[in-house]
């Protein structure tokens, strides 16, 4: 458990910032973004199926999730070498494509992250922010913003719905205006247009941040507890927990040395 000293800051202060703090920390984070499919990393993942762990490796420009271990036991020889062969065919059929088969598979991998980080970004949209202090959060100096909902705001699409309903906190480093935590939860329940079905209080999701480059902070831990109602009457929750970890730089393969990068 972490220790958390608030330092008081002059309410002037305060206004003059806020706008700041936020468009550089969404700046930074755009940065980050960008970067991420430079780096491979371990994930594990846990949720009431189990835990699963895995390397995930960015493979000729889209990601590939070796499974290593699961409920924190590490695979049976047999299904280390089942995994094994997996990876080296998706290399090996990687390697073969052609370039209008390497376009899609890759815009199918970049639109999915677009669509994650768009959701993210609909935060800054969605809320409003005061500053209510400084604190020191994992070796971290950080401002703290309180979030509540921005009146007026229309979501784009039925992911970012729910903000409507949520307020929030974020906690902003210093020195670099990095996210070092973000929460958020549902005070109030949403109806998601176009379904049936609700958004309850209870959901909230946390993402906590480290660096590791510099100039660059990747997500170490995002937690999603949520509780819906399905057709408005049955109840339905679900929660997870994903950290990450061991970032580091991808290795090129043949291919990517071969083939230059795919237009955006």
């Amino acid at each position: 458990m972490f220790v958390i000293a608030v330092l008081a800051v002059p309410s002037p202060i305060f206004a003059q910032n806020v706008q700041e703090i936020i468009q550089r920390s969404v700046e930074a984070t755009n940065r980050d973004w960008a970067a991420e499919p430079e780096f491979d990393c371990s994930e594990e993942d846990r949720n009431a199926g189990g835990e699963k762990a895995y390397e995930d490796l960015m493979i000729d420009g889209s990601l590939y999730r070796h499974l290593v271990a699961v409920n924190g036991k590490a695979l049976p020889p047999s299904q280390q070498a089942e995994e094994a062969r997996r990876l080296q065919a998706v290399i090996g059929r990687r390697q073969m494509e052609n370039s209008e088969q390497r376009s899609q598979r890759i815009a199918k991998y970049e639109a999915d992250r677009k669509r994650d980080h768009e959701l993210l970004g609909e935060l800054v949209k969605a809320f409003e922010f005061s500053l209510i202090g400084q604190q020191q959060l994992e070796g971290h100096r950080v401002y703290v913003l309180q979030a509540k909902p921005r009146p007026g705001y229309r979501a784009p699409n039925k992911e970012a719905e729910a903000l409507t309903g949520m307020k929030g906190k974020l906690w902003v480093d210093i020195d670099t205006f990095q996210w070092v935590r973000v929460e958020a939860s549902v005070v109030h329940p949403v109806s998601i247009e176009g379904f049936l079905a609700r958004v309850e209080p209870g959901t909230r999701f946390e993402l906590d941040k480290i660096p590791v480059a510099p100039d660059l902070w990747f997500p170490k831990r995002f937690s999603m507890n949520s509780q819906a109602k399905v057709l408005l009457v049955f109840q339905r929750q679900k929660w997870e927990v994903d950290t990450y970890s061991n970032y580091r730089p991808t290795r090129r393969t043949a291919s990517q040395n071969r083939n230059p990068p795919v237009p955006k």
